[in-house]
């Protein structure tokens, strides 16, 4: 239900639960409001502090608190959103959150979306799909999915707008795991073949997105061939690690979502600790999508994109939300 709370004379406060806004996102043009938002940020028109955290140890679990706006724009945002993986309390989803809409000129709450987590995935998987737009060979023989989770399908889902290839060899870390996740994915028209060893992933094909929380790497750059493309999307906190830091050392280009982001987390972090590569290397995403940097120009090329998530997707998606509920 939709909630209008008129909490001050001439001010109503939208609240938008999970299902209202599952509803209102197959009419949004999600792509290009991504990309539109990675353009903003390196072209310094969007203003991103660094990302607030919470750790916890017993259980495991983390919070991100993002937050911005675009020059220009009349919202700012503040996203929360959490993760606790290993979360057993029953009727709980591992991930949960919200998004809050602010009026820049008076700072009034216009709006609270109540996405627990849901636009988190969405943007994220919306950004896997332009990093393969712009940096993944042109021909695409197999699709390799690091992770069988929630994300690990998203991230599926969405490449159907920019890859043509259905095939998709997937690595998780049980059969059972597996066996779902093929059982859903068959039925949105995916060819799934599952493995145990993530070798079988890097031999089979030339796109690969790695979706995990894991704190050591999976992939090694002796298993990575040339005219490979890796999306690394797990390693959102420095200390996360998903790819052996010598594959960015031996990748033509390696592209970060925010540089400024990734200097401190993601990949890239592991791999400038390791003096692995310079800062000079590095490429923003929105670089390329502006057209102000090449992405890739031969199919022999070896290219890393290291999205640890940042705050214009959450602008972007949670406006592009908001905007749609009052139409």
């Amino acid at each position: 239900m939709l909630l209008n709370i008129n909490y001050e004379e001439n001010l109503i406060m939208k609240i938008l639960n999970l299902q209202q806004i599952k509803n209102i996102l197959p009419d949004i043009d999600l792509i290009p409001a991504i990309e539109n938002g990675f353009a903003a940020l390196s072209q310094k028109r969007a203003v991103v502090p660094p990302v607030a955290e919470l750790l916890f140890k017993d259980p495991p679990g983390e919070v991100h608190i993002k937050y911005g706006y675009i020059i220009g724009d009349d919202l700012y945002v503040i996203k929360i959103a959490s993760g606790f993986y290993n979360s057993k309390e029953p009727g709980t989803s591992l991930n949960n959150g919200l998004m809050l809409l602010f009026n820049r000129k008076t700072g009034q709450v216009e709006s609270i979306l109540l996405d627990e987590g849901h636009l988190t995935n969405i943007r994220t998987a919306a950004a896997g799909a332009i990093a393969a737009k712009y940096l993944a060979p042109e021909k695409i023989t197999c699709i390799g999915i690091i992770g069988a989770g929630i994300q690990a399908r998203l991230q599926l889902e969405y490449l159907k707008s920019v890859v043509k290839s259905r095939d998709a060899v997937v690595w998780g870390l049980n059969k059972k795991e597996l066996e779902n996740f093929k059982n859903d994915m068959t039925g949105k028209g995916f060819n799934i073949k599952t493995t145990l060893d993530t070798g079988e992933a890097a031999e089979s094909c030339n796109l690969i997105v790695t979706v995990t929380p894991s704190r050591k790497p999976l992939l090694h750059s002796e298993q990575i061939k040339r005219g490979t493309h890796i999306t690394a999307v797990g390693s959102d906190i420095p200390e996360k690690q998903e790819l052996d830091s010598k594959i960015l050392q031996k990748a033509d280009i390696v592209v970060a979502d925010s540089i400024d982001q990734c200097l401190v987390r993601g990949e890239i972090s592991h791999a400038l600790r390791n003096n692995l590569i310079k800062k000079g290397k590095l490429t923003e995403l929105g670089e390329i999508i502006s057209g102000s940097k090449k992405g890739r120009t031969s199919d022999d090329e070896i290219t890393v994109a290291d999205l640890t998530g940042v705050a214009v997707q959450d602008i972007q998606i949670s406006k592009a939300v908001y905007k749609n509920s009052k139409s």
